[in-house]
């Protein structure tokens, strides 16, 4: 929503420095976000400001691009916390920009922010890579909570190489394979893959599950684990005669060594 944000009652605020002052004043939680630093890739000018200068005003450092090749950039050159990325950008669009990153190895923590939504829009967004997804327009408490529980999340993921039987995973590569065939996995393939792999013979629920992958602030009532092992067992399982994802009724998933 350009030039501002929907507030918690559905009424859209206008950006202002008197107003963040004031709305700081009245039950906000100030925390000390100095020397975080965000890149804000939105090309709608007003929407981008008033974005940036409520970050600042929460204590965070801002760059703000609104062209997806001068945000590419940007993202190659300086080392953010996180990425406010938007969709529909000029020059290189969103999805563009985040799987470009994602195959370069920076694994710089990344928010879609878009006026598009469904369950397709979603789906690629975090399939190119991205860690989580919001729609305009939103409420600024929610876009604020969800950068910070990336960055807590955030920063760069070096691990050695996992293995369970055949099934070999880098994941500073993103490589993987089964039996020494590689196998091509979209980045949220892999990252629930790397979670299963890293406590391979533990019982996970779906909930810890999408807390891990997808974020506590995902819908509880979300099929998208089931969705994406459903994914993993056509590519690492079903080509291969192999059974190594167990379901384990009511609770979850469990990855075994089989071979």
């Amino acid at each position: 929503m350009l030039g501002g944000w929907r507030q918690d009652d559905g009424t859209t605020m206008a950006v202002d420095e008197s107003a963040l002052t004031q709305r700081r004043g009245i039950g906000w939680q100030v925390r000390d976000d100095r020397g975080v630093r965000i890149l804000v890739v939105e090309d709608e000018v007003d929407l981008a400001d008033a974005v940036a200068t409520g970050l600042r005003a929460e204590g965070f450092e801002v760059d703000v691009s609104h062209d997806g090749l001068d945000g590419l950039w940007r993202a190659r050159e300086h080392p953010y916390a996180a990425i406010l990325l938007d969709i529909l950008l000029p020059g290189m669009n969103g999805y563009r920009v985040c799987a470009s990153l994602r195959d370069e190895g920076n694994d710089t923590p990344i928010l879609m922010l878009t006026a598009k939504s469904g369950d397709h829009d979603l789906a690629e967004a975090l399939d190119t890579g991205a860690d989580d997804y919001l729609s305009k327009p939103f409420s600024f408490v929610v876009l604020v909570a969800r950068l910070r529980a990336l960055v807590r999340r955030g920063g760069p993921r070096r691990a050695p190489v996992l293995q369970s039987g055949s099934l070999r995973l880098n994941p500073s590569t993103r490589e993987c394979e089964v039996a020494g065939t590689a196998v091509d996995l979209t980045p949220r393939e892999l990252s629930l893959l790397e979670c299963l792999l890293r406590n391979a013979g533990t019982v996970l629920s779906r909930r810890d599950l999408l807390t891990d992958i997808w974020g506590p602030e995902y819908p509880a009532d979300s099929n998208v684990v089931d969705v994406y092992v459903r994914y993993l067992r056509k590519k690492i399982d079903e080509p291969f005669g192999r059974s190594s994802i167990e379901t384990i009724r009511g609770v979850g998933y469990r990855l075994k060594d089989d071979g």
